[in-house]
């Protein structure tokens, strides 16, 4: 894992305490009935995706959903490739105009055509990266954390936001600042992105000139995510978590902060982080926490509607379709829950600790176990294999397993699957 991830998972498992809340404790929790903010229907999960961008950011969609509907690829598959990045991939790539592009730990990011597997065109930034990218309308960007080694109490300064042109590489703009371990989101013409100064900044597309930076309660290692206005109950907005255990919405336009909500306090040690990215679908903002819980917060007013302990450590981000919400945790298991009340549809005992968020296609839900992560922790994490899994949601039932993975598992296009080893990508044809 990059430094960066080492920090987050030895830093708060170290000194971190359970929390302990109950449901009941809790305004809004699974034990009251659904409370539709807006109109369930009402969400980007089911939006029709570009099928010549079938997976051009973190999370598929600006929701983050991790499910693209346009999908139905199913083992067995058919190893066609092998790219080597010759570092660490802890973030998966982004897909997009036949051209997979990702960064690795040591700086390198790549262009890679999906056809062969081949290297259109590389970047050696000499910076760390822990972050997917994002592409849009034929330009890619990405974050950068300080000089590899990624030196860990530089919080000011060192990182960067860079735009590329997808086709050939050139440069189109630099955007100096803090270290960035966040994925940028980019949504008409805006690019978003948050850094280990506290501060999430808007910045033009185009030309990477500032729009707006905000300042919030912490340091942020977590990506924002698009609240549409059929979403928020007025203007668009982002929501994004960060080191201090509070979870945001800013205003699209101007940064503001329309609201601000917050995990659990533990007893004698404070909140701990919102590392994994929040999910919106249904009205809601879904996103776990490193103290163990998942949590529900309304998107138009970030009051709490559920809340539920789900295991030790929650650092993946959700997947949600179906009005279904799917995560894993540190002690190795998958999780279902119905975004309506929190009721927990179903749990799934795997191999070992799972880290990356899961993705789901075809109705199957996509996971990798990771073997190191939060060994040094105060809480279990389970000790397994690096592997990838893919689990029938209908059945709970281990159907496919492939023998690389740790972090994230998947992405995919209308050809292939992309499947995320420790520091290659597979390119895998459905049989």
């Amino acid at each position: 894992m990059v430094a960066v991830a080492v920090l987050a998972v030895i830093g708060a498992g170290a000194w971190l305490a359970l929390g302990a809340m109950e449901p009941d404790e809790v305004e809004g929790s699974a034990t009251v009935e659904f409370i539709p903010e807006t109109a369930p229907a009402a969400t980007t999960a089911e939006a029709a995706p570009d099928p010549a961008d079938p997976w051009p950011t973190y999370g598929f969609d600006d929701a983050r959903t991790r499910h693209n509907p346009a999908l139905e690829h199913r083992p067995p598959y058919t190893e066609q490739w092998v790219f080597r990045s010759r570092s660490l991939l802890e973030f998966p790539p982004v897909v997009a105009e036949g051209r997979m592009f990702v960064g690795q730990l040591r700086g390198r990011f790549y262009a890679v055509d999906t056809g062969t597997g081949g290297t259109i065109w590389e970047k050696d930034t000499g910076h760390c990266s822990a972050a997917s990218p994002a592409y849009a309308d034929g330009v890619v960007y990405a974050g950068f954390l300080a000089d590899y080694p990624c030196p860990k109490g530089e919080f000011q300064d060192g990182g960067f936001v860079a735009a590329w042109d997808a086709a050939s590489g050139e440069e189109l703009w630099r955007v100096e600042m803090a270290p960035v371990e966040s994925s940028p989101l980019v949504v008409d013409g805006v690019v978003y992105v948050a850094a280990w100064d506290a501060k999430v900044y808007a910045l033009d597309a185009r030309t990477g000139a500032e729009i707006w930076a905000t300042e919030l309660d912490a340091q942020i290692v977590a990506s924002a995510t698009w609240i549409d206005p059929a979403q928020s109950g007025g203007g668009a907005a982002i929501t994004i978590g960060t080191n201090g255990g509070s979870l945001y919405s800013l205003d699209a336009e101007t940064g503001a902060i329309n609201w601000q909500a917050q995990s659990n306090e533990n007893l004698g040690s404070g909140r701990e982080y919102f590392y994994a990215t929040p999910t919106v679908a249904y009205g809601r903002v879904f996103v776990g926490n490193t103290d163990g819980w998942m949590y529900a917060f309304g998107a138009e007013s970030g009051n709490l509607l559920w809340a539920k302990q789900a295991g030790s450590y929650v650092y993946t981000a959700a997947a949600v379709a179906d009005e279904t919400v799917y995560i894993g945790t540190y002690d190795g298991w998958l999780i279902a829950y119905d975004a309506a009340t929190g009721a927990e549809a179903w749990r799934l005992e795997m191999p070992g600790a799972i880290h990356g968020a899961p993705t789901l296609m075809a109705g199957l839900l996509y996971v990798s176990t990771c073997s190191g992560c939060g060994q040094n922790g105060v809480r279990e994490s389970k000790r397994g294999p690096d592997a990838t899994y893919a689990v029938d949601v209908a059945t709970r039932e281990i159907v496919w397993e492939f023998p690389a993975g740790k972090y994230s598992p998947i992405v995919a296009d209308e050809e292939r699957v992309y499947l995320v080893g420790t520091g290659v990508v597979y390119g895998l044809d459905p049989s």
